[in-house]
């Protein structure tokens, strides 16, 4: 896999489907996914930006842990290969020297949008920018394992520039000769680096060198069916995994991007997965990318993990006075309620602060006539419930059947003075893992500020 450090910091999800695909198929084949940092632009390249690549690619099992993993290599690194590239194909009269600028061009044919017209094809230079000769006639013919046969005529493919005037390659002899030297077998990529192919596969043929197998995977687009925007789609694979993401679903899903296993089945494991991978396989359509049923499917791997594990993979999102005792409580009942685990934090936070932090709307929905009378009645009995939930519940059913209330009117004053929120865990599980002394005193504290907001005017 080739990539070029973003400034942005950002690693695009279409391209960790794209080095899933790859890692799958060096895994069935027992052979090697390769990671070639493509470093030759001075302002793209810096150590974090590379960094991010590597750290991403890791989170979603794309590392050096497995003996398919090989690399990084970095592009810059084989300058001289890339060199005597261009001078091969010269030597061999497959490229020529080339001083036309593109107002040159302009003047000639009249258009700023025409191709390169050959014009300096036969003058013999031995200075400027270097060319490839594209053949005449024909057809190039790029043998693609997604798209099948595509054919591209040789003369709409104008003789494009392999290295600039100063000797130093372009990226489309750059990546040809790096695929050579590492012995690249299959280059699975994104559709829209389809239009580059024949180029490519020139530049392979005229090196002496059999081209790899093609396979150019499906665009992925959002709801509206346009392609993927890191201007406007939430494209970042960090930006997931920094919400609570897991890599297991991350990749469940990223896999079914216009791939399926055969069968109805959507949640399946890595495992299962790769060994039933096949390029043959992979819809040509363009894939959507739908976060609704990312976040279907990341609750389902919330609720499977252990226990344990999921008390683990929350810790980052929770408190930094957080007490595992506590957390354990209510840890159960969080699992069946979260989506990502950064959800975890609202969920919980109110066992771990010295005072809930009030949601203001929350408060003003509960906290209507007859709310003073339901806290001040359920502070009483609190002092003295046994505590346990059935015991909780059964005490505020009574308040609430004496103000003429079902449990459920009855329980919103009491959740907010409790959790701060309207929503939340069950309510009278989390009384009891708050406990009775902090728990009698934020109905106190609830009824206080009651007592202190100003009479409703008018």
């Amino acid at each position: 896999m080739r990539f070029a450090p973003s400034p942005t910091g950002m690693f695009h999800v279409g391209g960790a489907r794209s080095a899933l695909f790859n890692w799958a198929l060096a895994e069935q084949a027992g052979g090697r996914f390769v990671l070639r940092i493509e470093d030759t632009d001075a302002a793209r390249n810096r150590p974090e930006w590379t960094e991010g690549i590597i750290s991403a690619l890791a989170w979603i099992g794309v590392n050096g842990d497995s003996p398919v993993f090989e690399g990084p290599y970095f592009q810059s690194a084989y300058e001289e290969q890339h060199r005597a590239a261009v001078t091969r194909l010269l030597a061999a009269g497959r490229a020529y020297h080339c001083t036309c600028t593109r107002d040159d061009v302009k003047a000639r044919t009249g258009s700023q949008h025409q191709g390169y017209d050959g014009h300096c094809r036969e003058r013999g230079l031995t200075e400027g920018a270097v060319r490839y000769r594209t053949p005449d006639q024909g057809v190039t013919v790029v043998d693609d394992l997604v798209r099948g046969r595509v054919e591209f005529p040789n003369d709409a493919i104008e003789d494009f520039v392999v290295a600039r005037g100063d000797g130093s390659p372009l990226f489309v002899l750059a990546n040809v000769v790096d695929d050579i030297e590492m012995r690249i077998t299959h280059v699975v990529r994104a559709e829209e680096h389809l239009s580059n192919t024949p180029k490519q596969q020139l530049l392979w043929e005229a090196l002496g060198v059999a081209p790899p197998v093609w396979a150019h995977i499906p665009v992925i687009v959002n709801e509206k069916r346009q392609k993927l925007s890191k201007r406007r789609d939430k494209v970042a694979l960090e930006s997931y995994r920094d919400e609570g993401y897991l890599p297991e679903a991350m990749v469940n899903y990223l896999m079914l991007l216009g791939w399926g296993p055969g069968d109805d089945r959507e949640i399946m494991p890595w495992s299962e997965m790769m060994p039933l991978f096949r390029l043959a396989d992979v819809n040509p359509s363009p894939a959507f990318f739908d976060e609704k049923k990312l976040r279907a499917f990341n609750g389902e791997y919330i609720r499977a993990l252990p226990a344990e594990v999921f008390a683990a993979r929350c810790e980052p999102w929770l408190e930094p006075d957080w007490s595992r005792e506590i957390f354990a409580r209510v840890a159960p009942l969080a699992q069946t309620r979260i989506a990502v685990l950064s959800e975890i934090r609202a969920n919980v936070d109110f066992l771990f602060l010295d005072e809930p932090v009030f949601d203001q709307p929350s408060w003003d929905k509960a906290m209507k006539p007859g709310a003073e009378a339901i806290l001040a009645g359920y502070l009483a009995r609190l002092e003295t419930v046994s505590f346990d939930p059935e015991s909780l519940k059964e005490a505020l059913t009574e308040v609430g059947a004496e103000h003429g209330l079902k449990l459920g009117k009855a329980q919103a004053p009491v959740r907010v003075a409790i959790t701060g929120r309207t929503v939340g865990l069950p309510l009278f599980e989390s009384i009891e893992a708050l406990g009775r002394e902090r728990a009698v005193d934020r109905l106190r504290a609830a009824l206080g500020r009651l007592a202190a907001a100003p009479a409703p005017t008018g």
